[in-house]
C-alpha cells in the first residue's frame, strides 16, 4: 500500500549513553512505583489498625474478665446477703412465732381468770340479791308496821291540830277590839304572849315583840325606833318617842294597852304599838303593822 510521500524529517541523531526506554514506560513504571507505596502504606496502616484493634480488644477482654470477677464477686456477696438476711428472717419468725405462743397462752389464761372472776362476781351478786330481797321484804313489813303506826300518829295530830284550831278561835274571839289614840278603830288586842301567837297565827298583820328600858338612845323595833321617855307603874301610863321615815313622833302619858297609832309613808292603814306590861322603867308589847305596807311586809 502506497503511503503519501512525507517530507523528509530529520531526526535528530541520539547521542551515545542516552536510554532507549520510551516515556510511556518511564510513566508506567512511576505509576507503578506510586502503587507500590500505596500499596505499602495501606499494608502498613492496615498493620498497625490491626496492632490497635489487637491491643483495644485485648484491653476489652480485661475488663470483661474484671468485669465477669466483680460480677462474680457481687453475686457472691449478695448470695452472702441474702444467706444472712434469710437466717434472720427464720430467727424472727421463729421469736414471732414463740411470743405468739406465750401471747395465746397469757391470752387464754387471762380469758380463763376472768371467766372464774364473772363466776364468782354472778354468784356474790345472786347471793346479795337474795340478800337484798330479804331485807326488802323485812323492810316492807316494817314500813307497812310504820305506816300503820304513823297513820295512829297522824289521827292523833289531826286531833291535836283540831283542839289547837278550837283552843286559837275561842281565844280570838275573847280578844277585843278598840280605838286607838288617833280614834282609828284597831284590830285585835292581844293582852298576853298567847293571846299575840293566836293573832300571828291569824296572818293579818305583822307583829314585832319589844321589851325596852330608858337609854339614851333609841332602839330598833321593826322598821321603826323606839325611845321610852319615862314610866308611871302605878298609874299604868307610859311616854315613848318613835322615829318612822326620818320624823320624830312623841307619845305622852299613854295607858296600858291602849293601841298607840301613827302613819307612815306607804301606809293606808297606821300602825299599832300596844304596851301590856309596865314595870318601874321597862316596858313590854309589840308593834303590828299591815301586810300591805311596803315597810310592814
Amino acid at each position: 500500500m502506497l503511503t503519501p510521500s512525507q517530507p523528509n524529517v530529520r531526526t535528530p541523531a541520539r547521542n551515545a549513553g542516552e536510554s532507549s526506554v520510551p516515556p510511556v514506560a518511564i510513566v508506567l513504571l512511576v505509576g507503578l512505583a506510586a502503587l507500590a507505596g500505596t500499596n505499602v502504606y495501606t499494608i502498613l496502616q492496615l498493620k498497625e489498625f490491626r496492632a490497635e484493634v489487637g491491643v483495644q480488644f485485648t484491653a476489652h477482654e480485661e475488663r470483661l474478665s474484671l468485669l465477669d470477677g466483680n460480677v462474680k464477686g457481687t453475686q457472691t456477696q449478695l448470695a452472702a446477703e441474702v444467706e444472712k438476711v434469710t437466717s434472720r428472717v427464720e430467727s424472727t419468725e421463729k421469736q414471732i412465732e414463740v411470743r405468739a405462743r406465750q401471747v395465746e397462752s397469757r391470752a387464754l389464761g387471762r380469758a380463763e381468770s376472768l371467766q372464774e372472776e364473772i363466776e364468782a362476781t354472778r354468784e356474790t351478786s345472786e347471793a346479795k340479791i337474795s340478800e337484798v330481797g330479804g331485807k326488802l321484804a323485812e323492810y316492807q313489813q316494817d314500813t307497812e308496821t310504820q305506816v300503820g303506826a304513823l297513820g295512829g300518829k297522824v289521827d292523833v295530830v289531826k286531833e291535836e291540830v283540831d283542839a289547837t284550831r278550837a283552843e286559837l278561835e275561842k281565844t280570838i274571839q275573847e280578844l277585843t277590839s278598840v280605838k286607838g289614840d288617833l280614834g282609828v278603830q284597831s284590830g285585835l288586842i292581844a293582852t298576853n304572849g298567847d293571846e299575840l301567837d293566836a293573832l300571828k297565827r291569824l296572818g293579818e298583820r305583822n307583829y314585832y315583840e319589844f321589851n325596852l328600858g330608858k337609854t339614851r338612845k333609841p332602839q330598833r323595833v321593826g322598821p321603826v325606833s323606839v325611845k321610852l321617855s319615862g314610866t308611871d307603874r302605878k298609874k299604868g301610863l307610859y311616854s315613848i318617842e318613835l322615829w318612822a321615815d326620818d320624823k320624830r313622833v312623841v307619845k305622852r302619858r299613854k295607858s296600858l294597852l291602849e293601841p298607840v297609832q301613827f302613819y307612815v309613808e306607804g301606809a293606808r292603814i297606821p300602825y299599832e304599838l300596844v304596851v301590856n306590861k309596865i314595870d318601874s322603867g321597862v316596858i313590854a308589847g309589840y308593834l303590828a303593822t299591815p301586810k300591805d305596807s311596803r315597810r310592814g311586809t
